[in-house]
């Protein structure tokens, strides 16, 4: 990544480590130019700039890891497949006139073995992210991935979906086009497929666009990625009439990986590259790639009964709680 683009996507808690990092660069430049050994002095700035890594990015708010979720230069779910992936095979349309660009998904192989991929998809720019409408999926994006599940699921195929969206497209021609129910039948079919499902949050899930691929045997989340009912924006919206408490209502939501692991909502998290997952993409899809193997390893051993029935106890046990009475 060049300098330039370091500086236009630079979050600002990323700024101390970024000036850091160039003045770093500035004296090994020098040093060169001017033949001096300074690596003494390298090493230790070197090591600063490692325990200000960990610094940073070991206390990040709720709000700070949403800014990292929605990072422009975060991988995505095509980033992913090409890393991870042997072949692939885009295949389009949802056999009822129209094909979403917002999710995208095919047949690929990993390491030998076939599987079906897909995913949402964001765009890098602003052009880009117009015409994939900013990973917000029409019902027709929900018909195709279920299209291409089914055809999984009649082929013996595991299931890797990858979930980037601040949510479902709401505007009035999708709920003309049946948005409620398009999401309403993946959730009911996906509970009932014979083969391994795994889902991965690689960066904003959101809502029932996130729910509409969510259903699965085993649900991952990238360290730094979110996972929620509502964004926090709409969230401050509702409860206090002022989306600027945005940072509030993500801390209310607990949408981090490590809150909805310790809530039972997820079944592990993926560590990112030091930085994010933005710093050092090809680390992160490898680290991807390690753990969706050992949970498809896992699920393998199973019959598609068990598989079925880990994957309806899973979601019949989130949101029970207790009622206590007062003393």
């Amino acid at each position: 990544m060049s300098k330039t683009k370091k500086k236009t996507f630079l979050l600002d808690f990323e700024k101390p480590l970024c000036e850091l990092e160039s003045r770093i660069d500035q004296i090994k430049t020098l040093a060169e130019e001017n033949q001096v050994d300074v690596s003494a002095e390298i090493s230790q700035l070197e090591i600063r700039a490692d325990q200000l890594r960990q610094e940073i990015f070991s206390t990040l708010t709720p709000g700070q890891r949403l800014q990292l979720a929605r990072h422009p230069r975060r991988p995505s779910t095509l980033d992913y497949v090409q890393a991870i992936s042997d072949e692939w095979l885009e295949l389009h349309g949802d056999r009822g006139g129209y094909d979403d660009p917002a999710l995208v998904g095919g047949v690929a192989r990993i390491d030998g073995r076939p599987v079906v991929i897909m995913g949402h998809q964001k765009g890098r720019d602003t052009k880009d992210n117009v015409a994939r409408n900013f990973g917000m999926a029409f019902p027709g994006g929900y018909r195709k991935a279920l299209r291409l599940m089914e055809h999984a699921n009649k082929f013996d195929l595991p299931i890797l979906t990858f979930i980037d969206t601040p949510g479902a497209w709401s505007g009035v021609e999708a709920e003309k086009l049946g948005q409620g129910e398009a999401i309403a039948y993946n959730l009911k079919k996906m509970f009932s497929f014979d083969v391994p499902i795994i889902c991965t949050v690689i960066g904003e899930g959101g809502s029932g666009g996130a729910l509409g691929i969510g259903v699965a045997d085993r649900l991952l989340m990238l360290e730094h990625s979110v996972y929620t009912v509502a964004s926090p924006e709409a969230c401050a919206a509702i409860l206090w009439k002022d989306a600027k408490k945005s940072d509030r209502a993500a801390a209310a939501l607990k949408i981090t990986s490590w809150d909805l692991k310790e809530l039972g909502i997820i079944d592990g998290i993926i560590s990112e590259p030091s930085s994010g997952a933005h710093a050092n993409p090809v680390d992160a899809a490898v680290k991807l790639k390690q753990a969706i193997w050992k949970n498809l390893e896992e699920l393998w051993q199973m019959t598609p009964q068990q598989r079925k029935e880990l994957r309806y106890q899973k979601f019949r046990n989130m949101g029970r709680f207790e009622i206590v009475e007062a003393q």
